[in-house]
């Protein structure tokens, strides 16, 4: 394997490492924790971009997992990953031929659907090819991005009902916008109120149509709230794998000041490259490397977790030493947590896979740039 090294601190740097121990402690933890709820596992592979990685989740116990765009369910599908739920609106001609042409080798392949003219486009087009297509009630609980108020969905989904080629299997509802609320008593209390209409939406879909057995939802943020959610069937949840500071700030249930459900499997290793000022030293992790938005990158390098990141450019970042604290000298190889892990990861190519200091694999992130 090309520039695997022994000792993960000689790696080049900016590069991404997995610790496969904390990744599959946290794998564990997730899908435990469904298991004991009744509740499938379908995690988001747009956070992790590999499909090795979702090969891994489906081994542990993941009945699939999701796709955020047509072109990482292509990847996944050609490298035998089944049980793929496209959790965006597949809609122009592109698009939809696309994704014919991935439901010809993987017939278990869902997508969402939140208006009547989309669902018409896919029947159509299912239709000229001979195609079944399963297909979810894509449910607006306050998002706003995409989906339909589930005051209006009832009208979609007698729509898909009456078409030849979809079939309507249940409805998604995601809360992104609850999913960081620092507070757990206030994002719990956000969650289940958002999630409840999806809830008593399917309930309602289940009443009229036999074929509707799927609610599919949640986030990281709130994974041990909507569970005791009864309707609510499989998880979504996707940074949990490998968590980022951004998640980690905010208060887990018995923990008011940190996340502590799942700990960082994910880090960055970044180089000291200047240290001519006396207030900080530059590393070579700078917004192309890491994400700005979200939460902000941290050292967990023993003997350097003083140091604060800023940013200081595209190629750059700034690590200001605290008073009284010690700079670490030039050529220093830095460990630190990344701000938001789902577009960090789009941003490298591989995930160096470590036990310890050792690197023992090289794991490719074959979804990187899969935005279409």
């Amino acid at each position: 394997m090309a520039n695997i090294k022994d000792y993960k601190y000689e790696l080049d740097t900016p590069c991404l490492t997995i610790d496969i121990e904390i990744l599959e402690k946290n794998l564990s933890i997730m899908q435990t924790t469904a298991d004991a709820a009744g509740k499938n596992l379908r995690p988001h592979a747009k956070t992790h971009k590999c499909s090795q990685l979702a090969k891994k989740q489906i081994k542990a116990g993941a009945i699939g997992v999701c796709a955020a765009k047509v072109s990482e369910a292509e990847v996944l599908a050609d490298a035998g990953v089944q049980g793929i739920l496209i959790t965006g609106p597949v809609v122009t001609a592109q698009k939809i031929e696309r994704l014919a042409a991935i439901l010809k080798k993987d017939s278990t392949i869902m997508v969402v659907v939140d208006h009547p003219d989309n669902a018409r486009r896919l029947d159509d087009a299912m239709q000229g090819r001979h195609l079944s297509l399963n297909v979810l009630l894509d449910t607006d609980v306050g998002l706003g991005r995409t989906g339909m108020l589930p005051k209006s969905a009832l009208e979609l989904a007698s729509h898909i009902t009456h078409s030849s080629n979809l079939r309507l299997k249940g409805v998604q509802a995601y809360a992104g916008f609850v999913q960081h609320i620092q507070s757990y008593p206030e994002r719990k209390k956000a969650s289940l109120e958002c999630m409840q209409r999806a809830a008593d939406l399917f309930c309602n879909l289940k009443e009229k149509e036999r074929g509707c057995t799927i609610f599919s939802g949640t986030g990281t943020g709130t994974y041990d709230i909507d569970i005791q959610i009864p309707e609510l069937t499989e998880l979504q949840v996707g940074s949990y794998a490998v968590m980022d500071a951004e998640y980690l700030n905010i208060a887990a249930k018995d923990d008011p000041a940190r996340f502590s459900d799942f700990q960082p499997a994910l880090t960055l290793l970044a180089s000291v490259v200047s240290v001519n000022n006396p207030d900080f030293v530059t590393v070579d992790a700078g917004l192309k490397s890491l994400y700005q938005h979200g939460g902000k990158p941290f050292v967990i390098s023993p003997g350097f977790t003083d140091l604060r990141y800023e940013w200081f450019g595209d190629e750059y970042g700034k690590l200001i030493r605290a008073d009284g604290g010690s700079s670490p000298p030039l050529g220093t190889v830095l460990e630190l947590v990344t701000s938001h892990c789902d577009p960090t990861i789009n941003q490298f190519d591989c995930f160096y896979i470590t036990q310890g200091e050792k690197v023992i694999d090289q794991w490719p992130i074959d979804l990187r740039g899969k935005s279409q």
